[in-house]
């Protein structure tokens, strides 16, 4: 979704600026009109590297910007405004306490924005990059309804649980790729050190060699005679996928792609939903207005597919349809959770189901990261088993047959 530059008048008269996304001008101008801003000009720009909440391309120049740092920017800010210390006192005081410098030159400037007249959500949107777009439009609600203090508080307790989220998937994950990775690397230590060993005895033998370990030698032989060029084929490969997903047609393939993996592709797609309930609940909560909460969380959920279809969610209620209905056409949500929204659209109390289904879906996250590794175990016992009875076969049928021989001739 292309991100637009803006410039107009805030409800005391005061020149502001800044950036949002839209699908276009029009859109733009409803987002601002709603949130009390009057537009004067509303011009395309090249969107900035997209900053997510789970901080995983956040970026700030040499000093990343992670996660926790926004975690902890988000208490300290709670504790500040809720404390009443001046918003300006407040962020020269996280200038001098922050250890991330790329932070401190943010806060600096930050705190010149807010010196010069303009409003924290308006001092936030210059750093995008940094700052996810549902930080920067739920500070906005803040500051429209005087409640900036729970608004950081929700965003503090949101970005906690979507760590902790993140932290149990790769501890889950930790484990299977560390296995692949050895299995590897023992592969190529084989196929370059080990075979070529055996190779030179099992000539000197002049026979006949079994299947198993002629396909052993032959591989082996491709890799001494290639592996320069395997090498050099693998880096760019990898480069080449890097790019190719830095793409939009590229991030929306792989991202689409990983819903489908076997094993985790599930618990990918429950971890993204929850994201995506959960964000939208404490937008929603925050008093964002519906189809601008449906733009920011298309952001947050970190993914171009799902997003995808958050946006034709959005228009589908910009035609006046339902919630629930936009959810169905969606087609990414169970039954049981659709009737958990249409309850909470008939009863006026969609945040609060979002909530639930938020945690109905972290709930399932839980169950099958805990039974990840037991069902990723057998595919990697059966994986190594197959390897070594390969290697088994190729290296000691020869001198089983050999010793046969020899007893023979004996």
């Amino acid at each position: 979704m292309p991100v637009y530059r803006y410039q107009g008048r805030n409800p005391r008269g005061e020149l502001v600026d800044g950036s949002i996304e839209g699908g276009s001008a029009d859109a733009v101008a409803g987002q601002l009109f709603s949130g009390g801003i009057t537009p004067i000009d509303i011009r395309e720009a090249r969107a900035p590297e997209a900053a997510t909440p789970g901080g995983l391309r956040l970026r700030g120049g040499k000093h990343k910007v992670q996660l926790s740092d926004l975690i902890l920017f988000s208490h300290q800010m709670y504790t500040l405004t809720k404390a009443g210390v001046p918003m300006i006192q407040a962020l020269a005081g996280l200038v001098q306490s922050t250890r991330n410098p790329t932070l401190a030159r943010v806060f600096a400037d930050i705190s010149e924005q807010l010196e010069s007249g303009r409003e924290l959500s308006v001092a936030l949107s210059r750093h995008a990059h940094i700052f996810p777009s549902l930080i920067i439009s739920l500070v906005q609600v803040g500051e429209n309804t005087g409640r900036l203090d729970e608004v950081f508080a929700q965003i503090s307790r949101y970005l906690e649980q979507e760590k902790d989220t993140r932290d149990r998937i790769k501890s889950a994950t930790r484990y299977p790729m560390f296995v692949m990775g050895a299995i590897g690397i023992a592969l190529v230590i084989i196929n370059v050190f080990v075979i070529p060993v055996f190779a030179k005895l099992f000539k000197s033998f002049r026979v006949e060699l079994p299947w198993a370990t002629r396909v052993l030698i032959g591989t082996s032989d491709f890799f001494v005679a290639y592996w320069p060029y395997m090498l050099v084929g693998l880096v760019l490969l990898v480069l080449g996928l890097r790019n190719y997903v830095k793409t939009d047609v590229g991030r929306y393939t792989w991202d689409r792609l990983r819903l489908r993996l076997p094993l985790i592709g599930s618990i990918i797609t429950r971890a993204t939903l929850a994201r995506y309930a959960r964000s939208f609940s404490m937008a929603v909560r925050s008093g964002v207005p519906l189809v601008q909460a449906l733009g920011v969380v298309a952001r947050a959920v970190d993914n171009a597919y799902i997003a995808e279809r958050i946006l034709a969610m959005r228009t589908g209620i910009e035609r006046g349809e339902s919630l629930t209905r936009t959810a169905v056409a969606s087609g990414l949500f169970t039954p049981l959770v659709l009737q958990m929204l249409a309850v909470g659209e008939e009863t006026g109390q969609v945040d609060t189901l979002l909530t639930e289904v938020a945690e109905f879906y972290e709930r399932e996250v839980d169950y099958d990261l805990k039974n990840l590794a037991t069902a990723i175990e057998p595919i990697l016992i059966v994986a190594i088993g197959i390897m070594v009875l390969i290697l088994a076969l190729g290296v000691f049928l020869p001198m089983w047959d050999l010793a046969k021989a020899a007893r023979g001739g004996g």
